[in-house]
C-alpha cells in the first residue's frame, strides 16, 4: 500500500486500486491531489503485473469537484494561470484515459462536476443506486470544458445538452440511461460483487490485446473512411503476428488455456 497525502494506492496484482482520501471534504480536487492521481496512474499503467484498476473514494462520497480553497485561487488567476491549471486537471484525466489497463470507477455518494468528469474518463462504472451525479458548472457561471471531451465520448451531445445547459443533478438510473455508468448497485457488497466479476473476464483476456482493443475504441471514430479500413486492417494484423496473439490463437486450437490465464 502507498499513502500519500491526499490519495491511497495499493499496488496489488493483478487488480490494484488507487482511493480518493479527502473525506472530509468530499474528495474534493486539488492541484496536489490532481498531481497524486496523475503519477499514480503512470505508475500503474506502466506495472506488467497489474491488469486492471478500480478509483473509488473514500467516506460519503465518490468525489465532489473542485475544492473550496482551490476554487479561491483561481478567482484571483490571470488568463494564462487558469489555462495553465486547467491543463493539470486535463492531464490527469488524460492519464485515466489512456492508461492501458482497464479502469473502473467504483461511484457512491456525490460525484458532481468533475466529479462526474472521472467517472467519465474511467473504461467503466459501478454507482450505488443512492449515488448523485450532475454537471454542475454553469450554477457557478463556468463551463464542463475541460471534462467535456469524455463526458461527450460517454454520454453524446443530445445528453450533454441537457444537463451541461440545465446543471441539474440526476440519478445513478439516469447515469446508466445515458451511458455513464455500466451498472447499479444496491449496495457496497453488490458493487464489490460486480467489480470482481468484470475484472475476472478482464484477466482472462490477453493483456496486450485489452490494452490495444482500448486504443483501438478511441483511434477509430478519429479515422477517416477512406483510411479506416486501413488502419484496423494494420492492428489486426498486428495482433495476430504478436507473441500474444500468436499464444492465444495456438491454444485455441490447442484445447488448452493460454499462458496469460490463471491455473
Amino acid at each position: 500500500m502507498s499513502s500519500q497525502t491526499y490519495i491511497v494506492v495499493h499496488a496489488t496484482r493483478p487488480v490494484a486500486s488507487v482511493e480518493l482520501n479527502r473525506p472530509d471534504l468530499h474528495n474534493a480536487f486539488n492541484d496536489d491531489m490532481i498531481a497524486e492521481i496523475t503519477s499514480a496512474f503512470e505508475s500503474l499503467g506502466r506495472d506488467g503485473g497489474i491488469r486492471a484498476i478500480v478509483l473509488s473514494g473514500a467516506g460519503k462520497s465518490f468525489c465532489a469537484g473542485a475544492d473550496v480553497n482551490w476554487m479561491r485561487r483561481m478567482v484571483a488567476y490571470s488568463f494564462a494561470e487558469n489555462v495553465a491549471d486547467a491543463k493539470t486537471l486535463a492531464t490527469m484525466l488524460r492519464t485515466i484515459h489512456d492508461c492501458p489497463k482497464p479502469v473502473i470507477a467504483r461511484v457512491h455518494g456525490a460525484a458532481l462536476g468533475g466529479g462526474t468528469g472521472l467517472v467519465a474518463a474511467c473504461d467503466m462504472a459501478v454507482a450505488l443506486d443512492s449515488a448523485l451525479f450532475g454537471f454542475t458548472e454553469a450554477r457557478l457561471g463556468i463551463i464542463p470544458a475541460v471534462i467535456s471531451p469524455y463526458a461527450l465520448h460517454k454520454i453524446g451531445a443530445a445528453h450533454a445538452r441537457r444537463y451541461f445547459l440545465t446543471a441539474e443533478r440526476f440519478s445513478a438510473a439516469e447515469a446508466m440511461r445515458i451511458g455513464l455508468v455500466s451498472a447499479i448497485a444496491e449496495n457496497a457488497a453488490q458493487a464489490d460483487e460486480w467489480i470482481a466479476t468484470i475484472t475476472k473476464e478482464i484477466i482472462a483476456n490477453g493483456p496486450q490485446a485489452v490494452a490495444a482493443a482500448k486504443a483501438l475504441i478511441d483511434d477509430v471514430p478519429a479515422c477517416p473512411w477512406d483510411r479506416v479500413a486501413e488502419l484496423t486492417s494494420g492492428r489486426i494484423a498486428e495482433r495476430r503476428v504478436s507473441d500474444e496473439g500468436q499464444e492465444g490463437l495456438k491454444s485455441f486450437l490447442e484445447k488448452r488455456k493460454p499462458g496469460w490465464a490463471s491455473p
